[in-house]
């Protein structure tokens, strides 16, 4: 297991824009030969957007882009013609496929934190694709078979446990709250890479709210 804190992400986004994003694996000017990937995992960005700010249109290929809001609304537009806003517990994924290009905002009137997870696909190329999940049920797994890879969203109350899926690579990210992962205490915005997960439980120190990916490559 390896544990990576949130004091160690990467800092990034445009402070003065209003955007402010810390990177769990090598991203842009941070750039880290070491630490490109997990798994099917190729980033893990936690987003914060005052009101108003947002990323303008950008291009996207060969990415399974997955979307979970922590707090606040995001409206997302893309170039399929889909129109959206994304609250807390919505699963929203976009399939870049051959190429797409999207804009992301905060257009409420209250400040967005999300988390955003970067999978790469098992077979490049294709057409691009959306869905959104909204209010998806704790424990309800939402598969990504593009990239081989399924989310598991837990939200615990303080002392209830959790199984974490066994798996070739297992990427536990903690939203919100305190919890114990085989013996080692993770705080909101750290997150454990475990190899070859098997027979691995969590324990919720307070409530909390953790993303759980399976992978298999």
């Amino acid at each position: 297991m390896d544990v990576r804190r949130a004091a160690e992400r990467y800092p990034g986004g445009d402070p003065a824009s209003g955007i402010e994003s810390r990177h769990a694996f090598s991203f842009g000017p941070h750039y880290d030969p070491d630490n490109l990937r997990f798994g099917a995992m190729i980033a893990c960005n936690e987003e914060r957007l005052v009101p108003g700010a947002g990323f303008d249109e950008h291009p996207h290929s060969h990415t399974e882009i997955v979307t979970w809001v922590v707090e606040g609304e995001l409206t997302h537009r893309d170039s399929t013609g889909h129109e959206t806003r994304v609250g807390p517990g919505d699963v929203q994924r976009l399939s870049s496929a051959g190429g797409v290009r999207h804009v992301e905002r905060n257009d409420a009137g209250t400040p967005l934190t999300f988390v955003q997870t970067w999978l790469a696909p098992l077979a490049p190329g294709g057409d691009p694709a959306y869905e959104i999940v909204h209010g998806i049920a704790d424990s309800t797994p939402y598969a990504v078979p593009e990239a081989g890879a399924m989310l598991h969203v837990r939200r615990l109350a303080a002392g209830e446990r959790t199984a974490v899926p066994d798996g070739a690579y297992v990427y536990v990210h903690v939203v919100r709250g305190d919890l114990r992962l085989d013996g080692t205490e993770l705080g909101a915005g750290d997150a454990a890479r475990l190899t070859d997960a098997k027979d691995v439980e969590a324990v919720a120190v307070s409530a909390a709210e953790l993303l759980m990916w399976e992978m298999a490559g």
